[in-house]
């Protein structure tokens, strides 16, 4: 069976030949294509064509097949080395103009982040995502996660916030259930026939992505450049934009403090839908009262950077993050198992065999999200893909399905009692007809 690296070297030389082809060019069995007249004229490296400059004619060359060499000339009869040899049809001749050029492949922008809830600050990184991108294509993708502490919102509802926050970048904030990771998004993104890519996040996450996606490349996908670009300072101390952080407005939620949570948000979103997101914000985190005392919550858990002592003194007892725990780092989605502990830090593999490193702030213990229920909240239905309420969802819109089939049973369905009705009108129908015969 072919590995996945493999399967992406392949996709890519065959990119290369199709250009090839386009081009009229045939290869020569060994790496090389040749134009009409025989003449290499480019090559493929690293799965991309590589056009070759025009060899300039001369005396020291390999001899051609029409030119003999000067041994054999000798070891020929007088007769025969005094007969004049044919004349020998030139090649055609192409001008450096008329030479195929290789057009440069485009270079895409990205951002990927959690935006749980969306704030100000995040209107920062978008706008510093979009001088860098100077008029091409940008594309922001929020991640997946939902957890209770640190993601309280389900991805539909934090996009659609976002594109009401941030109405100039609506149409370039992606919701793809599969960009799950920084991964997918770059794999994707060798795909479509990029080229380049630029990476735009926060300051203090900058080493960190410019390390994981250089690591990768050449392995995952295969780009000119990476280039990882700071968005600017981030201070947590700040009062300002620099200081505002998805973190601190969790704990706004949590002290029902909505004038702090007011002041985290873009003035694009207006009082009605400041006040919506902050419930769904608190609804997300369990907290049924207006108002939760600071005793009865940890703040480690829900904003790690406003709690950093208490968060080391829980990793230090062996609480949280022990070996063979399953992590997921909150800044590029990647999933792993802890396999080695460091004094403020992680090394974790992931399913697929690649390492990363993550501090231990930016990491939160890994669990599948079993929302069983077919509404997520009152009047909007379950579209959490892969929950047993999504699964219950489509099958009450899909008529005439029935879960428990064997053929649907070996993807973890259970019999659910929503098609009972359609199932028993089609057994009326079937033994009304077998009464007829």
């Amino acid at each position: 069976m072919k590995s996945f690296v493999q399967f992406l070297s392949e996709a890519t030389q065959s990119q290369a030949a199709m250009q090839a082809k386009k081009l009229g060019l045939r290869g020569d069995g060994h790496g090389g294509w040749v134009d009409r007249s025989g003449k290499v004229v480019a090559r493929t490296e690293n799965g991309k064509l590589k056009f070759t400059q025009e060899r300039k004619s001369s005396g020291k060359g390999e001899p051609t097949a029409a030119e003999p060499k000067q041994q054999d000339a000798l070891i020929q009869p007088q007769s025969q080395a005094a007969q004049t040899p044919p004349p020998e049809v030139p090649a055609q001749q192409v001008s450096p103009e008329e030479q195929p050029q290789q057009e440069p492949l485009p270079t895409l922008t990205i951002v990927f982040g959690r935006f749980n809830p969306p704030t100000v600050g995040h209107e920062k990184l978008l706008k510093a995502a979009d001088r860098a991108s100077a008029g091409g294509d940008l594309k922001i993708y929020p991640s997946r996660s939902q957890d209770p502490k640190k993601n309280p919102l389900d991805p539909d509802t934090k996009i659609s916030y976002m594109r009401k926050m941030f109405p100039e970048y609506g149409e370039r904030i992606i919701n793809d259930y599969k960009m799950k990771t920084i991964f997918d998004v770059l794999v994707t993104a060798n795909e479509e026939g990029y080229g380049n890519v630029n990476i735009v996040v926060g300051s203090d996450r900058q080493s960190e992505f410019d390390n994981l996606a250089q690591k990768y490349n050449g392995e995952l996908y295969n780009f000119d450049l990476i280039n990882v670009i700071s968005a600017g300072v981030r201070d947590a101390d700040s009062e300002g934009v620099e200081g505002m952080s998805a973190s601190k407005m969790r704990k706004s939620v949590m002290d029902d403090d909505y004038q702090s949570f007011r002041r985290g948000t873009p003035k694009t979103l207006d009082d009605a839908d400041t006040q919506a997101l902050f419930n769904l914000v608190r609804q997300g985190m369990g907290v049924k009262k207006a108002k939760v005392k600071k005793e009865n919550y940890n703040l480690w858990e829900i904003s790690p950077k406003s709690d950093m002592k208490n968060l080391r003194e829980n990793y230090i007892k062996g609480k949280i993050f022990r070996l063979g725990d399953k992590v997921q780092n909150l800044n590029t989605g990647l999933i792993g198992e802890v396999i080695r502990r460091g004094t403020n830090h992680l090394i974790c593999v992931s399913e697929e065999g690649y390492m990363f490193k993550s501090w231990i702030r930016d990491l939160m213990e890994y669990n599948e999200v079993k929302v069983e229920r077919k509404t997520r909240v009152p009047g909007k239905p379950n579209t959490l893909v892969g929950t047993g309420g999504y699964f219950k969802y489509a099958v009450d819109m899909t008529p005439g399905f029935n879960p428990g089939d064997k053929t649907n049973l070996q993807f973890g369905a259970k019999p659910y009692r929503g098609y009972k009705q359609i199932k028993e009108l089609i057994n009326k129908y079937k033994a009304k007809k077998a009464s007829t015969y």
